[in-house]
């Protein structure tokens, strides 16, 4: 190997090779990484940002947490990957951890997989192992780019060229009550399952209401079939509650998590809630070599722990409310949504990928997952400081380029 290939890239060097190294799938990197300390990160180049997309909701405690820094490290130097011909500690207690953190009734059960898109598609699996054929989701709804989850999605533009889907998927406008009540009477017998975000993060952070989703677990009950709720992004403390149904009042049959779970760690993992839904998928009918590994089980009881230790759901619920205070006071921001720390900006016109771009070359990572909305899912650690050193910013950059209803500046 050169000594240009063993040197650590930096800057444009490093972006270059790139994107003659990896396949295309994300487009260019806006960045190359170096490190990343709490709720910054630096780049090959030496420059400082606070990161408020933390990875998309993964990094709950920010970079290089102590804890969890410790917990990999004592875990990979023990027994770092077994197969799941045999247990581990982690594995057992972590699946523990969740089923008391879930409130989930006896005969509850876990299962692990590597991803959030892996976890929905093990859901889709057991809502097929009903034997009912009918799958109900939701416009603005993302459960992943695998088949199954892919099927579930309801986004065109990364379906279509990937056609035919798995069938039995129906589509409906989120929050339409009137469109949900005619479609599970249309599916009678056959619905086998509704799928939902309680707030869909890739749509741009947009909550189903309290209302929607309880007509959904009183709809999904009265037909025998089971409610999924993906909380790959809103759990594990995001919005402030352990999982956001919890805000809701509502349980469902089956949960997916990944993102946050292992605080930067890939895991992912299905809750099954009771006798029915914990005992839908038997043995040699689903199963992932890497799944409930012990590092990534050692990882997110790090990450649980020191959200617990921490107040981090308070502190989720504190910042975030903060955040919403001071941007709901700025010209140019016509609404904040969501709950916690996932929150999205409601612009008044759609210049948020400018925005975004002028937010890091200011030194914040923001994201922009419509042309309209800025989201923010930072670290669960993020201080009062650091939020108001981004909101200074933005309130400033807002100010010297304003922002007009009519879609201009």
């Amino acid at each position: 190997m050169s000594d240009a290939q063993t040197t650590a890239p930096a800057g444009t060097a490093g972006l270059e090779r790139y994107e003659h190294a990896l396949m295309g799938t994300y487009g260019m990197p806006m960045r190359m990484l170096e490190r990343g300390e709490g709720s910054y990160v630096w780049d090959a180049d030496g420059n400082r940002y606070l990161d408020l997309l933390g990875g998309i909701a993964v990094n709950a405690l920010g970079h290089g947490h102590p804890a969890w820094v410790k917990a990999l490290t004592e875990q990979a130097a023990t027994l770092a990957h077994v197969s799941n011909f045999f247990a581990t500690a982690p594995q057992v207690a972590l699946a523990e951890r969740l089923l008391q953190l879930a409130d989930a009734p006896e005969g509850s059960r876990v299962f692990f997989s590597n991803s959030g898109a892996e976890a929905n598609e093990a859901a889709f699996k057991m809502a097929r192992k009903t034997g009912r054929g009918t799958i109900i989701a939701f416009e603005g709804g993302f459960h992943g780019r695998t088949m199954g989850a892919l099927a579930m999605t309801h986004k065109p533009a990364i379906r279509e060229q990937f056609a035919p889907m798995p069938g039995g998927v129906v589509f409906l406008p989120a929050n339409d009550q009137e469109a949900l009540k005619a479609a599970v009477a249309q599916a009678g017998d056959d619905l086998a399952a509704i799928i939902a975000e309680p707030i869909q993060g890739e749509a741009g952070v947009q909550p189903l209401t309290h209302e929607f989703l309880t007509l959904a677990r009183e709809l999904t009950t009265s037909a025998g079939a089971l409610l999924i709720l993906d909380e790959v992004q809103t759990g594990v403390a995001r919005t402030g509650a352990w999982f956001a149904h919890q805000l809701y009042g509502v349980k469902p049959d089956v949960m997916t998590l990944a993102k946050g779970l292992g605080g930067g760690f890939p895991i992912g993992a299905v809750v099954a809630y009771g006798e029915r839904a914990g005992h839908l998928l038997g043995k040699g009918e689903h199963g992932t070599t890497f799944g409930g590994n012990p590092m990534g089980a050692a990882t997110a009881l790090a990450t649980l722990d020191a959200i617990e230790d921490e107040q981090l759901l308070a502190n989720a619920k504190n910042v975030g409310a903060h955040l919403t205070e001071r941007l709901e006071q700025l010209d140019g921001v016509v609404e904040v949504r969501g709950e916690g720390l996932m929150l999205a900006i409601g612009l008044a016109s759609p210049q948020a990928p400018a925005i975004a771009a002028s937010a890091i070359d200011a030194g914040f990572i923001v994201n922009p997952p419509s042309p309209d909305t800025i989201r923010l899912v930072p670290a669960l650690t993020l201080s009062v400081p650091e939020a108001d050193s981004f909101l200074d910013w933005f309130a400033g950059h807002l100010a010297a380029n304003p922002l007009t209803q009519d879609g201009g500046r």
